[in-house]
């Protein structure tokens, strides 16, 4: 009775497992390597979900699992996310040696999908896919292709492509930058605006705080 309780309760963690991570649409194989299910039963989890769950569709990716690591740093805002994700994966314990060395499948994909939904919240975008986050932190375990670096203007570190050898700022950095330009753009088209019509410049206003004084 003992034995068969352990295997109902090792089963039940294995169904709620691939459930989690199909509702993040994470590919079979995936699925296949942290659970351990056959393809079939998990083709039949698909199903059961999308016939209890039509609020909430889904897609099956098929084909090959991401292998692209410029993906990572093609764009500010994907570098930006990659580098807040490896920091998740350091803060939950994914990149621990003795984790990656004996790993729990269970336990490791329990622990990957805390940090995968953690980063969800704190990012508030989903521009980085489960698949994508999967493979990037084989990437970080086998310390291939990506490394990190200490960005000169604010000091924090981020993801970089090693087969590059330029030293930019980070995508935080990057970002602010992006966001600034707008401005100076409105400011620069209104004051080329004035000086066309003849306008006079404006004077700077005051805060209120100030005007109190």
């Amino acid at each position: 009775m003992h034995i068969s309780n352990e295997r109902y309760f090792d089963d039940r963690q294995r169904h709620d497992l691939a459930l989690r991570m199909i509702r993040h649409e994470a590919r079979t194989c995936t699925i296949r390597m942290c659970t351990g299910l056959t393809d079939d039963r998990i083709r039949r989890l698909y199903q059961t979900y999308a016939t209890n769950m039509p609020a909430m569709p889904l897609r099956r990716h098929r084909g090959k699992s991401p292998r692209q690591i410029a993906f990572f740093t093609r764009n500010p805002r994907i570098q930006f996310e990659a580098s807040l994700l490896a920091s998740m994966f350091t803060a939950f314990g994914l990149l621990e040696p003795d984790l990656r060395e004996t790993p729990n499948p269970l336990c490791y994909g329990a622990l990957f999908c805390d940090a995968y939904e953690t980063h969800l919240q704190l990012s508030g975008s989903s521009g980085m896919s489960f698949e994508h986050a999967w493979f990037l932190l084989h990437l970080l375990m086998r310390n291939t292709g990506l490394g990190t670096l200490r960005c000169r203007q604010c000091g924090g570190h981020f993801l970089h492509d090693r087969t590059t050898v330029v030293k930019r700022a980070c995508p935080g950095c990057k970002l602010k930058t992006i966001r600034r330009r707008p401005r100076r753009k409105l400011a620069e088209r209104a004051r080329r605006s004035r000086d066309a019509l003849g306008l006079p410049i404006p004077p700077a206003t005051v805060p209120a705080a100030r005007l109190e004084a």
